[in-house]
């Protein structure tokens, strides 16, 4: 009797996560070239050319897994996609200069429907004084497939990595956090009560700030000038797409260091607040874990902090500490709490 083959192994992608996948797809690519700096595993690659670096990333942006087309404007989704793509050249301390877009459609979008994104991604290019410069269309058998790539520029000692910061250093967000994920919370809200009545109208008065959050970030080249004109390198940057929580510890596995924040210095609008009372969550919670919202989180060092101090929209959250004291939030009554990373899962 011939004995059966045993089945190969199946190892389902949701037990690796995103970071996990791409360290198993990609373990076996070491770097062959001399010009390439900084591969995969940062927010863009750097590649070494004439005294400067190029730095290069890309991202899809899927329907269905990205975007609602219920409720994203496509003007909106083209300049999303490319805002999200320069912030990671910012997070790498550089400025973006051109983009490439490939998109695939299906027959559900007609060429006026693709021009009003193509105008989303004009008016993005036309606000970052960045260029289109190329791209691809193709055809999709369903809905609509975005994938952008940002290039930018940067000397390289001023190319801030996500392994760069030491304990000690200081940590720093930029602008107001969780107002992205409750802007998506109120427009999912808004659908489905359509959905169940279509009759009735939208109730987004008084919530412009968490929507445009959502449907239009910024991307923060004004913060690399800044940091530039202040003579300030991060230690270390990230922008953060997953989650406070998330883009920390990613922060700080890199770095190879632990981190305290302060629950009271976490930067949270008003409006944002107000809606999370009314959708009863924990604003705190939205700040940490919400994403989206495309701000940057560096480090510097002590020395650096009085350059940085009268610097606007610039909020000191906590500092880096030895990697055996873990990563931590510091609550209002002074207690230490293990922070946990529950911010975007892409599987």
């Amino acid at each position: 009797m011939n004995q059966e083959s045993p089945l190969p192994k199946r190892t389902e992608i949701a037990e690796l996560g995103e970071f996990g996948l791409i360290r198993r797809l990609t373990e076996n690519f070491p770097l062959a070239q001399p010009s390439s700096l900084v591969g995969i595993g940062d927010d863009a690659a750097v590649i070494a050319q004439d005294g400067q670096c190029t730095l290069l990333t890309t991202d899809m942006m899927l329907e269905g897994i990205h975007f609602d087309l219920a409720y994203f404007p496509l003007a909106h989704l083209g300049y999303k996609a490319v805002v999200t793509n320069l912030s990671d050249i910012c997070a790498m301390n550089g400025m973006p200069g051109q983009i490439l877009v490939s998109i695939a459609a299906s027959n559900r979008f007609s060429v006026e429907a693709l021009e009003l994104l193509y105008q989303g991604i004009r008016q993005a290019c036309s606000d970052y004084r960045v260029d289109l410069v190329g791209g691809d269309t193709c055809s999709s058998l369903r809905g609509l497939v975005i994938s952008v790539t940002a290039i930018g520029r940067q000397v390289k000692e001023k190319i801030a990595y996500r392994h760069g910061a030491r304990p000690g250093d200081l940590l720093y967000v930029t602008g107001n956090l969780g107002g992205a994920y409750l802007g998506v919370q109120l427009l999912e809200r808004e659908k489905q009560l359509f959905l169940e009545n279509p009759t009735i109208q939208p109730d987004l008065e008084g919530q412009s700030q968490v929507i445009g959050r959502f449907l239009k970030p910024r991307a923060r080249n004004d913060v690399v000038l800044w940091l530039d004109k202040a003579g300030v390198v991060p230690t270390a940057m990230i922008d953060l797409s997953d989650g406070l929580s998330s883009d920390l510890m990613h922060l700080c596995k890199a770095s190879g260091t632990g981190a305290e924040i302060q629950e009271a210095l976490l930067p949270i609008e008003e409006e944002a607040k107000l809606l999370a009372l009314k959708f009863q969550v924990d604003p705190m919670n939205c700040a940490l874990n919400g994403g989206e919202d495309y701000e940057l989180l560096f480090a510097i060092s002590p020395e650096d902090a009085q350059r940085i101090q009268f610097l606007p929209g610039l909020h000191y959250i906590g500092s880096c500490l030895e990697a055996s004291e873990g990563i931590s939030l510091v609550g209002s009554s002074g207690r230490r709490h293990p922070l946990k990373a529950q911010g975007w899962q892409h599987f």
